[in-house]
């Protein structure tokens, strides 16, 4: 085990890459993620999310949850997102099965200047492990690693989605769950146990909980977590004045999925004075909830400190600048008639999605474009119209004032066409784009040059 600590997972400069999200769900575009953790971290959001693949003969167990490593996402504004790389993996870890595909829900904080990334797994060494799950830790002098793991899991802990919290007094607590939610106090190292371990038992009692994520604001210690109440998983949260309870069940945070994904898996941080949360939808694989991608949207407390439901969306958070593509399929709203969307390819999702319109005056809403002070001369549409049709964008609502009006000619092949902005506008704006007249046409983005 000497040799081991000299092990570290090194992420190259050229695994970084800037994912072109535009602050639209899902903020990763480029792979399945899901049980995202944030992490404000300096000025930047961190999101340690687990990663999903599609498991095969041979590589995990088919039609189930499938994952073998670990990638950090990090972003400035929430709408440009960097991903780091690859953190770990679960075949460079000793202790760690190394063809479990079992890297559920991690979680990552920051201590005197060193972050510590914990992550649950199958061992391979049942005998001295036992069966199940257990924690480990890998510790790094950045929020992006190099990380290196731990020899060894953190004893007394069996189960899966570690959180980690540390109160105002310097405390530090550990969160598992394993049917049930349980807590600890850590000892200083953020390695070992320094309490006896807690059954959060003031929670629901029917239906599976898991993915604890606890938080304090205002002198209350919100202990949040998905449960199974029916089929499949909600956001709930319980109150308490103290980290490890007892906790009072306080509400709902988000209502189950209303396409079926039976989990969900979440997050919840302030930034810049404002709270988001993070969690995970089945987008790319609506016909497989076992690969899935991270999402985030704004989040609100009432006055008396409860929160309110927050609704999913597809247009997310952040801002868009105008001189970038627009994916006005992520919309903020859309016509009850005559709109929908469709992937751009089926054969593969990650392209993303395209919005069809097939009746006139039929519109989508998106909000929060920023066009700044700069004077756009043309616009420009990645369309398609078998039969041809004329799009027009306007602001401010669907019979605003008009930005550009762009005609799509007849074609079978998706392509860029442009056309003169009508109308100068500055600042943040919310776009409307609306069918004007002709047969179905198909919209992937719009863009100001």
């Amino acid at each position: 085990m000497k040799g081991f600590s000299k092990i570290i997972l090194t992420i190259g400069l050229t695994a970084l890459s800037v994912i072109q999200a535009n602050a639209q769900n899902p903020i990763v575009r480029n792979q399945y993620s899901a049980d995202p953790s944030a992490r404000v971290f300096g000025d930047r959001v961190y999101v340690y999310p687990s990663h999903d693949i599609l498991a095969t003969e041979g590589k995990g167990r088919l039609g189930w949850f499938c994952m073998e490593d670990y990638h950090v996402f990090s972003s400035a504004n929430l709408t440009d997102w960097t991903d780091h790389g690859m953190l770990i993996t679960q075949n460079k870890i000793p202790w760690v099965k190394s063809d479990s595909y079992s890297m559920w829900a991690p979680d990552c904080i920051e201590r005197n200047g060193k972050y510590y990334f914990y992550f649950p797994t199958s061992p391979k060494d049942t005998v001295a492990y036992g069966r199940g799950f257990r924690v480990g830790v890998a510790i790094a002098d950045k929020p992006t690693g190099p990380f290196i793991p731990q020899p060894e899991p953190i004893k007394d802990v069996r189960g899966i989605d570690p959180n980690v919290f540390i109160d105002k007094d310097g405390q530090a607590y550990l969160y598992w769950s394993a049917g049930n939610i349980y807590g600890a106090k850590l000892k200083a190292n953020m390695l070992e146990l320094d309490s006896e371990v807690k059954i959060l038992g003031e929670l629901p009692n029917k239906g599976l909980k898991e993915g604890p994520y606890l938080f304090e604001r205002n002198g209350i210690y919100y202990l949040t977590y998905p449960h199974v109440e029916n089929k499949i998983e909600r956001l709930e949260y319980a109150t308490g004045d103290n980290p490890l309870g007892p906790f009072k069940f306080a509400g709902v945070i988000m209502d189950e999925s209303p396409t079926g994904c039976w989990t969900n898996h979440h997050s919840l941080i302030e930034f810049k004075n404002q709270w988001y949360l993070f969690y995970h939808h089945n987008d790319y694989s609506p016909k497989f909830d076992k690969a899935r991608s991270i999402r985030a949207d704004s989040l609100f407390f009432n006055a008396d400190g409860t929160i309110k439901k927050v609704i999913p969306t597809l247009r997310g958070i952040g801002v868009t600048k105008a001189n970038t593509e627009i994916q006005i399929d992520r919309y903020t709203a859309i016509s009850n008639e005559g709109a929908n969307l469709d992937f751009i390819d089926t054969t593969n999702h990650f392209d993303g999605w395209k919005l069809v319109f097939t009746k006139p005056s039929a519109w989508s809403q998106y909000n929060s474009v920023d066009f700044g002070n700069t004077k756009f001369r043309t616009i420009s549409v990645r369309a398609k119209s078998a039969m041809g049709g004329t799009l027009q964008i306007r602001t401010n609502s669907i019979l605003g004032p008009i930005l550009a009006e762009i005609t799509i000619p007849k074609g079978k092949d998706i392509s860029i066409r442009k056309s003169s902005v009508l109308r100068m506008t500055k600042g943040m704006q919310n776009l409307f784009l609306v069918l004007k007249t002709g047969q179905p046409v198909e919209t992937d983005w719009i863009r100001f040059e």
